[in-house]
């Protein structure tokens, strides 16, 4: 058996178990800490978890940056990677990973990893896939997840550099386009939130552009065009997304604004 690397892998979950385990299985190897934060899974998403050797902890969720920089805290090592639940580590990744550390410490303090999404009939990334290049492998010390409960990224300290990892992440984001759009439906909510929150005030014109606009941006810009009729929809329920975030959040404003009368409109 190969010997785990000095690092932990750690997760947030919740009701993942139809895709959990193909996440895990593929990096099970790689640690001796793996951690999987959960928030009230009802689909066995914890017995899975622990069965591939996780350490399961259960926490309320707060948002995705409190919740990944709980997890954090969890981990033993100062170096870090993490993962989606619906995120898998090919074997070339895997060995690049490994290959990183074969020499001792990395000679960045932070990599980006591409992440790749895999659509619904296909077992790996298409050719001309659209590919998101964040920082997910790290050391504790040089930078942690943010914040905030809506934008989910690695805060560096100044002056760290960022290498970039050749493969990819493989992102099995899409069940169905229902489940989708239930998801982007949920995550405006706590966009609108967010905004609420910072003050922050949309321009009431962007309500007759979101939509095309961000279709466009998916379609063509994010190369779902090469999907076919599927990439069609994908692009849409993403478009969809956008708008309403900006559409519950000029319902909110004008909910709070005092009528003429003196009582709330809305």
């Amino acid at each position: 058996m190969v010997a785990p690397l000095p690092l932990s892998i750690f997760l947030i979950a919740r009701n993942e178990a139809d895709r959990l385990g193909a996440t895990l299985a593929a990096v099970r190897d790689l640690t001796d800490d793996l951690i999987v934060v959960d928030s009230g899974s009802t689909d066995g998403t914890q017995a899975l978890a622990a069965s591939f050797g996780a350490r399961v902890i259960e926490r309320d969720w707060p948002g995705y940056g409190p919740q990944k920089r709980f997890a954090e805290e969890q981990c033993r090592h100062v170096w870090m990677l993490n993962l989606d639940a619906d995120e898998v580590v090919p074997p070339e990744l895997a060995t690049e990973i490994r290959r990183l550390f074969s020499a001792g410490e990395p000679p960045h303090p932070a990599y980006a990893i591409g992440i790749a999404e895999v659509f619904p009939g296909e077992i790996r990334p298409h050719r001309l896939a659209y590919t998101l290049w964040p920082v997910r492998l790290y050391r504790r010390d040089r930078g942690r997840y943010s914040p905030s409960p809506v934008h989910d990224r690695v805060d560096l300290d100044p002056g760290v550099t960022v290498g970039r990892l050749r493969a990819v992440i493989h992102h099995f984001s899409v069940r169905s386009l229902g489940d989708q759009l239930d998801k982007l439906n949920r995550y405006s909510d706590q966009q609108a939130d967010d905004l609420e929150a910072r003050g922050v005030r949309i321009p009431t014109w962007r309500l007759f552009v979101e939509l095309p606009g961000n279709f466009l941006k998916a379609y063509f810009g994010r190369r779902h065009c090469v999907r076919g009729a599927y990439g069609f929809l994908t692009a849409m329920n993403y478009a969809i997304s956008r708008h309403l975030r900006v559409a519950k959040h000029y319902e909110r404003r004008i909910g709070g604004r005092t009528g003429p009368s003196g009582r709330r409109d809305g």
